[in-house]
């Protein structure tokens, strides 16, 4: 049998146990492609998430070992074919604010703190596994997104300043940090600046030029012969020093059950960006390739990659969308290439850790510096501010609070944010009045009192679903429509195709209507009711208060009894 391609999409998720979903179906051809993809994701991944632990506060081994069981457990258990799961920069930010009031940085508590985070995040993941709650991270619009990832980018980028000058301290607060680094300018090492701009040239170098070849990989190679042959340590430079080599130890993390309160609410936070984050992700690459993906299966990966990572001696893996970017520009298309960076990183930590010990730490300063900058999309915020200018203010005081409050408040404010734009916009939906043409053609125009269809007669077109929200604006509009009209007006006709549901509030403004018109000597009728909403106008008894002969399938029907009508 012919296996499918990367054009046609798999079949869709049908069976919670089912496995190997993200990695199957694959074409042959793309075998090779996948594997080129998951060395590329290696050579750029491992210097990343190597600078994702001095967000974290963790030590650098814990940024591989998120590379090895969590990628595994993913690629096995998620459905989708791209998201690439590691450490993450929202997370690891959320993390270290977190823990940073419990345990001192670098403390073996905090590590421990840190695992027992990601078992908490595993946990709350297979709840909301079990009560399908993948579609909360619908709740989310693009637009706050856009706002918070640029907001953790710039967080990000600040928080990198000091090391840049490898000057100690700076703390965690943004604006702290940026006073730290001006007043610590003066007095930083040279040679740390030097080395700091030159990895920033070449990484941007490369992205402009070679974007498909790891130019942070050549950077780390460079610094470490660099160091190890001029002995940087010896001249004020800071060098990560001895990295454990062998594979990561498994068991549970040791804590009171006491502290397992205070770290829930840092898990909740990571959870909801970990869902909003890795289902936008998903999406966007599923929609690209025309393929099928199941949000609440990938929690179900998520969920295992955290535990995996929390038993394993690291901190909590996300959806990575740099890094799910980085596999699809390398030509990857199916979670094979996630188990090729893990063969790749398997090497690293049995055989190459020494080199590492050489690395300086500004350079791992400029790779995430630059990571932060690429979250802080400039392109998507001209965008909106083109097209939807209130969208863009949204995005800005989501960006502003994550930068200047915090990620958690961040991220929760951007929740809040897309609820209230959602239900802005159906709170004002688009009305219409309704125009016949000589050719029985309908026209839209925009409502406007005194505007009718034809003499005596008003076609009225509403755009959404009816709901506490939206309905006195709907009858304000109705009355306005009618006792503006001139001459008056003897049919008022709802062309209700777009209402597929009434709630209670509704329903009563409904019969409110429908009495007032009726006083008024206006007909009501109502046009094109789905089957559904139909039904619940027979529950409510708005269909007898209206008159069964008042409701049609099609306008054209109603139409034809408004002309057969005699003229009072």
């Amino acid at each position: 049998m012919k296996k499918s391609t990367t054009n046609i999409p798999p079949p869709p998720v049908k069976h919670r146990s089912r496995l190997f979903q993200g990695i199957l179906p694959f074409s042959r051809p793309n075998i090779s492609n996948d594997i080129i993809g998951g060395i590329v994701l290696a050579a750029i991944g491992i210097p990343e998430v190597m600078g994702y632990t001095k967000i974290s506060g963790t030590p650098i081994a814990t940024g591989l070992y998120t590379l090895l069981l969590p990628a595994i457990m993913f690629a096995i258990l998620g459905s989708s074919r791209h998201l690439v799961v590691a450490a993450d920069s929202a997370t690891a930010a959320i993390l270290a604010a977190g823990l940073s009031g419990l345990a001192p940085v670098g403390n073996p508590h905090y590590l421990a703190l840190a695992e027992a985070v990601a078992i908490l995040v595993a946990g709350i993941l297979i709840l909301a596994r079990l009560f399908r709650l993948g579609f909360l991270a619908d709740f989310l619009s693009r637009t706050v997104l856009i706002g918070f990832l640029t907001g953790v980018g710039i967080q990000v980028a600040i928080g990198q300043l000091t090391g840049l000058l490898d000057l100690k301290g700076g703390g965690h607060q943004p604006l702290q940090q940026l006073l730290t680094a001006i007043e610590g300018f003066p007095h930083a090492n040279h040679l740390a600046i030097g080395i700091s701009i030159a990895v920033l040239m070449t990484i941007q170098l490369f992205e402009r030029f070679i974007p498909k070849f790891p130019g942070a990989l050549l950077a780390v190679v460079v610094a470490i012969v660099a160091s190890w042959q001029f002995n940087f340590a010896s001249h004020g430079v800071s060098v990560v020093g001895a990295v454990p080599s062998g594979l990561p130890a498994f068991g549970l993390p040791t804590i009171d059950l006491s502290e397992i309160p205070q770290i829930l609410g840092i898990a909740l936070s990571c959870c909801i960006v970990i869902v909003a984050q890795s289902a936008a992700t998903a999406r966007a690459y599923a929609f690209r390739y025309s393929e099928s993906f199941n949000e609440n299966i990938d929690l179900e990966g998520l969920a295992a990659a955290n535990l995996a990572a929390g038993l394993t001696g690291t901190f909590v893996v996300n959806g990575s969308p740099t890094k799910t970017e980085i596999v699809d520009t390398a030509g990857g298309r199916s979670q094979v290439a996630q188990l090729a960076t893990v063969a790749v990183v398997l090497v690293v930590i049995l055989f190459l850790t020494q080199p590492i010990s050489y690395l300086p730490n500004p350079v791992l300063a400029a790779i995430v510096f630059s990571i932060g900058l690429r979250l802080v999309d400039i392109k998507g915020l001209k965008s909106i501010f083109k097209t939807h200018r209130e969208e863009f203010y949204l995005a800005i005081v989501t960006a502003a609070t994550v930068v200047f409050i915090g990620v958690k408040e961040g991220i929760i404010l951007a929740v809040m944010l897309s609820l209230i734009l959602h239900v802005r916009h159906s709170y004002r939906p688009h009305s219409a009045i309704v125009l016949p043409d000589d050719h029985r053609q309908w026209q839209l125009i925009p409502v406007q009192m005194g505007s009718v269809s034809a003499p005596g007669l008003i076609i009225y077109r509403f755009s959404r679903d009816l709901f506490y929200a939206n309905a006195t604006f709907f009858s304000e509009e109705i009355e306005g429509l009618v006792k503006s009209a001139n001459p008056p007006v003897r049919w008022l006709i709802l062309e209700a195709r777009a209402i597929t549901d009434i709630d209670y509030s509704a329903s009563l403004t409904i019969r409110d209507v429908a009495k007032e018109l009726a006083d008024r000597d206006v007909t009501f009728v109502i046009s094109g009711l789905p089957p559904e909403t139909r039904r619940q106008f027979d529950r409510d008894g708005l269909t007898d208060l209206i008159g069964t002969d008042r409701f049609f399938n099609h306008l054209e029907e109603a139409l034809a009894v408004f002309d057969r009508e005699p003229t009072i």
